[in-house]
């Protein structure tokens, strides 16, 4: 038996564009400097649809709109950054209800300093997206899993 006892749960939007463009953001975050997908921790109390509509809120400003789920992790997968809890990703894809609010960048990473909460997206052609762009193995799953079924 092992110590693990917690859990956290994430989730996630695939926004993807006219341009065929899927939405990615640059964070740092606990020291650390990341690429993943828009979304955030779940709240105790909400629903994982309700809590990606938060996330879209107070990250980006924006009103979205969730559609269908995309993908739930099926493996184990220990938190990056928290000992002895257990991940739980949910992917949905998504689309703004109304022209951004947000500015996206060119480049990664577009902020002047490594200051925890600091974050930039960025609209990457979806040909140009792969796994080892990202930070976390999950995401690098669902982005194998774009490459091969598509959104």
């Amino acid at each position: 038996m092992n110590d693990f006892s917690k859990f956290t749960i994430r989730v996630y939007g695939l926004f993807l564009n006219s341009r065929n463009e899927l939405l990615v953001v640059d964070e740092y975050q606990l020291d650390t400097a990341m690429t993943k997908f828009p979304g955030g921790g779940l709240e105790y109390g909400e629903g994982p649809v309700d809590c990606l509509k938060r996330e879209a809120m107070e990250e980006m400003n924006q009103a979205i709109s969730v559609g269908k789920h995309f993908y739930t992790t099926h493996f184990f997968q220990p938190a990056f950054f928290y000992r002895n809890v257990q991940l739980l990703s949910i992917y949905y894809r998504a689309e703004l209800l109304e022209p951004e609010r947000f500015t996206a960048s060119k480049q990664a990473f577009d902020f002047e300093e490594k200051k925890n909460g600091n974050m930039s997206f960025r609209w990457m052609p979806l040909q140009d997206i792969y796994p080892e762009m990202f930070t976390f193995p999950v995401d690098q799953h669902v982005v194998k899993m774009i490459e091969e079924k598509g959104l």
